[in-house]
């Protein structure tokens, strides 16, 4: 739907205990990665517990565009017959990447060293976030982009027919720009540098070392600094995805904040790059913890057991977890509104060019739902109320991003009066089955007619 179709108003009631398993979709990076590294890889890649959330289908519908064979077999399980490094076709048709802002910088940098032209376009929300993030690092292999004013799609890359390797330093944390570059990499000859002064998710690197690439990562003063040796011939692999963290945000921050609530979720990842909401959600005194820890595909797992947690403290949140937890703000900030006092969020400048705005999307929300909020360019306050004492009764507007959304859905749950969003159809972006899983558990959402 990706804002795509009818807007579908959603509302949220009070509801009692959220009791039972909560099995989350598969991680939305990782699916992604795998997708185009079993395209870039010699031979059939399989794949287990992909994410067939509308963004994935959307690089899955890319892939295929680019030469590669991808089938759907069901249940999740998928096949990509590669088609190698630097064997991409040119596409015959535009290529529509939906929602997905990781799925266009990644697919942008796989094909900025390859001797082709693409253009791409996306939904409204999409097609209004910065490309330049992307298409600067990349021109520097000898890419050329041109698209809309402020650098926006629908946008046409020619990519670079003699690429050359290139040392970048990542200028904000970011691991979409981080993996765009390393993905262009691949095609050009001798080593490709990026620096990174705050450590973003590493899911790209340990995947393409998975894949057989040559990559090393050392930290140095100048920070995290990634080698990796281009024109490999990329291994295909057996990929088991783990379930999404950010996903798995939801039913995790609704069952700390709905009285009565315990809720298991299994097989989430861990890695340290994504669990920060998890280490901050303990801090303020939720009542989280992992169970049966374990390794699986080189990604750290467990599963998390999640209960009602009535003592929430506001805390300051460490700046420098930003980049490990930083689409789970807006939920973060629901959980915020029940703790006594305040909670402080900063170092967060690139929520603001998300799907939507989400510190003014959650701050407008938030405040209609009688919460008070101080907010600036890079930080936010979110003053807390305890629990039981979140007004809610407010309509708030979703602006085309799924997790403001389902964030307004976890707070409906717990506050004194419904909490409903505008338009809910941006949710089957990341987690097409949430209605049903957290109906399942005891949630009450309804759709409301317009």
């Amino acid at each position: 739907m990706s804002g795509h179709g009818t807007p579908i108003p959603m509302t949220s009631h009070a509801c009692g205990p959220l009791t039972g398993e909560a099995r989350v979709p598969g991680d939305k990076s990782i699916s992604h990665r795998s997708l185009i590294l079993g395209a870039l890889s010699v031979g059939e890649t399989r794949i287990s517990g992909l994410l067939e959330g509308e963004d994935v289908i959307d690089t899955a519908k890319a892939m295929r565009a680019f030469g590669a064979e991808v089938t759907d077999h069901g249940n999740g399980e998928w096949t990509v017959n590669g088609v190698g490094v630097g064997g991409f076709d040119e596409p015959d048709n535009v290529i529509d990447c939906g929602n997905s802002g990781t799925g266009v910088r990644l697919i942008m940098g796989v094909m900025a060293t390859t001797g082709i032209a693409a253009t791409f376009t996306g939904d409204g929300s999409l097609n209004k976030r910065p490309m330049a993030r992307v298409t600067d690092p990349i021109s520097l292999f000898g890419a050329k982009a041109v698209g809309r004013s402020g650098g926006r799609l629908p946008m046409t890359i020619v990519g670079a027919a003699n690429p050359v390797p290139v040392r970048y330093e990542v200028p904000v944390p970011s691991a979409q720009v981080k993996s765009a570059v390393l993905f262009a990499g691949l095609n050009a000859p001798g080593k490709t540098v990026v620096i990174e002064k705050e450590a973003t998710r590493d899911h790209t690197e340990r995947m393409l070392a998975g894949f057989g690439a040559e990559i090393i990562t050392e930290v140095t003063d100048e920070g995290r600094v990634i080698t990796l040796t281009g024109q490999p011939e990329l291994k295909p692999q057996v990929i088991v995805v783990p379930r999404d963290p950010s996903s798995a945000a939801f039913p995790v921050c609704a069952a700390i904040i709905t009285p009565g609530s315990d809720v298991l979720v299994p097989n989430i990842g861990l890695n340290p790059t994504r669990a920060g909401l998890f280490t901050t959600l303990r801090e303020m005194g939720a009542d989280l913890t992992y169970e049966n820890e374990r390794e699986e595909g080189g990604e750290p797992v467990a599963d998390l057991r999640a209960r009602f947690s009535p003592d929430l403290k506001g805390i300051e949140v460490d700046p420098n977890r930003a980049a490990s937890m930083i689409d789970e703000y807006p939920v973060l900030s629901v959980v915020a509104s029940f703790a006594s006092g305040d909670t402080v969020m900063r170092g967060v400048a690139e929520l603001r060019v998300k799907e939507s705005d989400r510190i003014e999307a959650m701050a407008m929300g938030l405040r209609a739902n009688g919460v008070e909020v101080e907010d600036g360019p890079d930080w936010w306050i979110v003053k807390g109320l305890g629990h039981g004492n979140v007004p809610g009764g407010a309509t708030c507007a979703s602006h085309l991003d799924h997790r403001i959304a389902m964030s307004f859905m976890v707070m409906g749950m717990a506050a004194q009066n419904p909490v409903s969003v505008d338009d809910g159809t941006p949710i089957a972006t990341s987690f097409p089955i949430f209605e049903p899983l957290m109906g399942g558990l005891g949630a009450k959402i309804t759709r409301d007619t317009i």
